[in-house]
């Protein structure tokens, strides 16, 4: 069967992008030795590289150390910078919502990469000159905004930065100026639809999404693509490597093209630490090459994803990295089982009935694992039988159970009465350890 053509024009920002691997993979040994030399000069990496000779290929970044979030943690605030104070162009950071804040210093270099590497997969997904983008990333400490804000402005696009948060005035921007694209997170482009579409407000002008910070899914991003009638890309970044820019989608959305030459991927097994195979789920760990301000070393992302190897129709050579999944440390083990809450978003995006905002409970009552989830329902079923709601509750906990191996138990609420996150959302609460602690 012939492959479905991408339903926009594809464009090529940067000649790179098309590097022949053979290139490709002398340059990426070529910054990778420059990489190390840069990090010698920070103390973390100076005693763990000083028996570490030249790389002569790309297998020898399994002579590397590791690097971890909480590495960088012990280095607060900046003991991981290689250049000197006065050479810092900008400083951005993690939120520390989980833990010890990071700080991530920029030299001026960093900031002209970040730009064109977010411009990259911007131009890719279909941002074009003098389109009028809306930005509802938070703008600060967090690099989203600002990051996407450089790529946009590098292509020749304006930029209206309306920051995160404040849904009606959103709205108020996304109805009366009318951006050709829109950046946000998916889970807040899916909120701002549900509220567009219960005020009956459609939106003709927008064409293309731009949409990141958290997992989400195929059926989420149909869903949005329905509601808000634009075509929605996926990308990838960390604070901790450099933000926005890490890997994005071209318009056959064939999985995330990684920049490899600024960024050198592995992807292993996050308990044995040793590779996958193509295709295979493992946490995806990245060493920057041309990073000044702070290179990292194998940075264990903790992201779960794959990598594709094949080559893709758009002409782009990089790498591709599937969809994050989820996280290891965020994967939940219930009664043996491996779940992730992507797999619960899965679920309850097949039924039309059920909207996709949940919470995720665990609980450990007994002897066994006992894990709830809170589902909104849509206002038309809210008003709907017991019957009926009783048959929507079966039906949900059929899909849970059928996508993740274990039944779950589901609780109908009422709509719009979870919690709605303008960043990256927090869906799980896990009691088990304190339930422990009363038996």
């Amino acid at each position: 069967m012939a492959e479905k053509k991408p339903r926009i024009e594809d464009r090529i920002f940067d000649l790179d992008e098309c590097m022949p691997r053979d290139r490709l993979t002398e340059l990426q040994i070529d910054r990778l030795n420059r990489a190390i030399e840069r990090a010698r000069h920070v103390p973390f990496y100076a005693d763990r590289l000083k028996n570490v000779g030249e790389i002569k290929s790309l297998d020898d970044v399994k002579r590397l150390p590791f690097t971890t979030k909480q590495d960088l943690r012990d280095g607060y605030p900046l003991d991981f910078m290689a250049i000197r104070r006065d050479e810092i162009a900008r400083i951005h950071g993690s939120s520390g919502t989980t833990g010890q804040m990071t700080f991530v210093p920029y030299s001026r270099r960093d900031m002209d990469n970040w730009g064109n590497l977010c411009a990259r997969f911007l131009s890719s997904g279909g941002l074009k000159p003098k389109m009028l983008v809306q930005v509802s990333f938070g703008y600060g400490l967090f690099t989203g905004g600002f990051g996407l804000h450089y790529g946009i402005e590098r292509i020749g696009a304006a930029v209206i930065p309306a920051a995160a948060g404040n849904s009606e005035r959103q709205l108020a921007i996304l109805r009366d100026i009318q951006p050709d694209a829109l950046v946000c997170t998916p889970g807040y482009a899916l909120n701002l639809a549900e509220i567009l579409q219960a005020e009956g407000i459609t939106l003709p002008h927008l064409k293309v999404g731009f949409f990141g910070a958290e997992p989400w899914t195929d059926e989420m991003r149909a869903r949005i693509e329905d509601e808000l009638g634009l075509f929605a890309t996926d990308n990838y970044g960390l604070s901790e490597v450099i933000g926005p820019g890490v890997s994005g989608e071209c318009p056959w959305r064939h999985g995330m093209h990684i920049n490899e030459d600024h960024f050198l991927v592995e992807c292993l097994d996050p308990e044995t630490l040793e590779p996958v195979k193509p295709g295979e789920k493992g946490e995806i760990v990245l060493t920057t090459l041309t990073k000044e301000g702070m290179p990292v070393i194998r940075y264990r992302t903790r992201d779960i994803s794959n990598l594709n190897p094949e080559p893709c129709p758009c002409g782009r050579t990089g790498v591709r990295m599937g969809r994050v999944t989820g996280r290891s440390d965020d994967m939940l083990v219930i009664r043996g089982v491996n779940v992730y809450p992507t797999q619960i978003e899965e679920a309850l995006l097949r039924i039309r009935e059920a909207a996709p905002h949940y919470e995720i409970e665990v609980t450990r009552p007994g002897a066994l694992d006992v894990a709830t989830v809170r589902v909104e329902m849509l206002p038309g079923m809210f008003s709907a039988s017991m019957k009926e709601m009783v048959a929507l509750r079966d039906r949900i906990v059929q899909a849970i159970s059928s996508i993740t191996g274990i039944r779950m138990e589901v609780e109908l609420v009422a709509p719009q009465t979870l919690q709605r996150f303008l960043g990256k959302a927090r869906r799980v609460t896990d009691r088990r350890a304190k339930d422990e602690d009363k038996q």
